[in-house]
């Protein structure tokens, strides 16, 4: 059991916590004596979870807080944070959850864990006071080990109140101190997918036939083949082509022997009949003339591609009968083609229609580049990967593009101007964040802003900040020890 902290003695100074650690159990829905304890000279914290292993959905964590004289803390702001921090190009995950008083200093804060592994947890209570007790550690999935340990108190809650304070110019330069001033500058957001290949499916050709038959001669046999338009890919005997051809020739002598006559048009409509007859076959115009000036019905007539490309896929042999509707070859165009790339979910804000893009092979020599627009994004979303589609349309004249090559695309989203500082300036504390002023002369004083974007080694200042203000750049956690160490020497 965790006994009461001794009030006799000397106090540790104000704002200085000192940490007990003990194991979490499961508490009933609430602390227990057997909770992590956090003590400071004013309050004492006491955390645990439920479910004694936290596991992945809902869970809970139940934080009791009192006063130096054992009295709850009624009433204050407490927020619970379990996070998952970003990993390649794996997204953080979790977040801030603020606890809700269910009893006189007892607070509840239910959060989700979306996958196993050890995720961050921040406990921060704001007193009406001012000042903001902060307890950091970590939990692990399936373990009943919940550890925490003191913050001290939260650097953006005390950052406005602490002085500037001044190092001597041999301190700044053995510390390796570097400043650097806030500017405008054109940002942009990188955002980098996997892509892939495809076809021009709004470009792609079944061949398939309208009446039964049996295949004469392949002139393309093989997958892969190129097929220009109007080329011959097979021929075919159809006893219903032959009657209908011998349909044709003797209209095609009848309007003959009626032009001789005194109604010489009479014939003309048995031409058109039959001549459409043989149209709807797909027979080509090229065929209808060879066969007019020839006289007699061809046993075999040639089947030809509507379009140019490459044969993608083959269904037919030499002597195989075929059936109408069976797809027979599938013509494919190689110029241009698709390149759908998959982007994350937090992207797909990112990108509209008509940006520029940038795709490489990365296996080509030298490195080229293609430059494309984004033509289409994909209504759906991948419910396994959380990614959504997004296709390119490219040129590909030298056919250097090949379906099925993987390709690696660049999308620069035009963010505007904005006030930005490089990233290393700024130091975070939970939902937090601050910078140190340079002030000349060895000057300093901790400055709290607000952050936004980042792009490369810059990070976006949206308050806290004006265009040409120095801030420290490098040696920024020695400078904020230098600042911690002379506000806990002034409190003694």
């Amino acid at each position: 059991m965790n006994k009461e902290p001794q009030r006799a003695g000397p106090r540790p100074p104000n704002g200085i916590l000192v940490v007990l650690v003990l194991m979490a159990l499961a508490c009933g829905g609430g602390p227990s004596s057997d909770a992590v304890v956090v003590n400071t000279d004013a309050t004492q914290m006491r955390v645990s979870l439920e479910p004694e292993a936290p596991r992945v959905g809902e869970n809970r964590m139940w934080i009791e807080l009192r006063d130096a004289k054992g009295e709850p803390v009624r009433s204050v702001d407490v927020v619970a944070s379990v996070k998952m921090p970003a990993m390649g190009a794996m997204p953080g995950m979790g977040g801030p959850s603020k606890a809700t008083e269910v009893s006189p200093g007892r607070y509840r804060a239910d959060f989700e864990i979306q996958m196993a592994g050890t995720w961050r947890v921040e406990v921060r209570a704001t007193l009406s006071d001012g000042s903001v007790p902060v307890a950091e550690g970590s939990l692990k999935v399936g373990s009943p080990q919940l550890t925490l340990k003191s913050a001290g108190a939260a650097p953006g809650a005390d950052a406005e109140a602490r002085p500037e304070f001044t190092l001597s110019a041999e301190r700044i330069q053995r510390i390796g101190v570097r400043s650097a001033a806030a500017e405008l500058v054109a940002l942009s957001t990188p955002v980098r997918a996997l892509g892939i290949v495809r076809f021009d499916e709004s470009a792609l050709q079944d061949v398939s036939l309208k009446i039964r038959g049996w295949v004469g001669e392949l002139e393309v046999s093989a997958v892969g083949d190129p097929v220009e338009k109007g080329q011959v890919l097979f021929t075919l005997y159809s006893p219903e082509l032959y009657a209908a051809q011998e349909e044709y020739l003797l209209a095609l002598q009848s309007r003959e022997r009626a032009r001789k006559t005194l109604a010489p048009q009479r014939a003309d409509y048995l031409v058109r009949a039959a001549e459409k007859r043989l149209r709807l076959w797909d027979i080509a115009q090229s065929d209808l003339e060879r066969l007019e000036r020839r006289g007699t019905p061809l046993e075999h007539l040639p089947i030809r591609a509507a379009r140019s490309g490459f044969a993608v896929e083959m269904n037919i042999a030499a002597g195989s009968g075929v059936e109408p509707g069976q797809r027979l070859y599938r013509i494919a165009p190689l110029d241009p083609v698709w390149i759908e790339a998959e982007v994350y979910e937090s992207e797909i804000g990112l990108i509209e229609k008509g940006q520029s893009v940038s795709v490489e092979l990365p296996y080509e020599p030298g490195g080229i580049r293609y430059e494309g627009r984004v033509d289409y994004l994909y209504p759906s979303l991948s419910r396994q990967a959380r990614t959504a589609r997004i296709r390119i349309v490219l040129e590909n004249p030298d056919l250097a593009l090949r379906p099925g090559m993987y390709a690696t695309v660049q999308i620069e989203v035009d963010r505007g101007e904005r006030l930005v500082v490089p990233q290393s300036a700024v130091l975070f504390a939970g939902d937090r964040s601050f910078v140190f002023r340079a002030l000349g002369e060895g000057r300093f004083r901790p400055q709290k802003v607000r952050v936004g974007l980042t792009s490369g080694d810059l990070i976006e200042i949206l308050e806290g900040l004006d265009a040409g203000d120095d801030v420290v750049a490098s040696g920024t956690f020695l400078i904020s020890s230098e600042s911690r160490l002379r506000a806990a020497l002034e409190q003694w």
